[in-house]
């Protein structure tokens, strides 16, 4: 299943809420940033607000491959992977 993005952009649902929801960036800003109208920003958000199923599973999927990565990688001992 493919994630949710902005029509004719790169820019993914769950981008747009991770900058605005989670780090409280303005969605002007945000728009700005990525060259979108300020109402696909919030079209974004309020995609993201009505299926928070398809969310929680597009962020499972994308979590688990990176934890596999993240324990996958020798490091020297006495090296920790800080996952703060």
């Amino acid at each position: 299943m493919g994630e949710p993005h902005i029509a004719g952009h790169r820019v993914s649902v769950r981008q747009v809420y991770a900058l605005v929801g989670e780090r409280g960036i303005d969605p002007e800003t945000v728009a700005d940033r990525y060259d979108l109208d300020v109402a696909d920003v919030y079209h974004a958000l309020a995609y993201y607000h009505d299926h928070p199923r398809e969310m929680s599973d597009t962020e499972a999927e994308r979590k688990d491959p990176m934890e596999t990565f993240r324990e996958s990688i020798e490091r020297p001992d006495g090296v920790a992977l800080d996952t703060a």
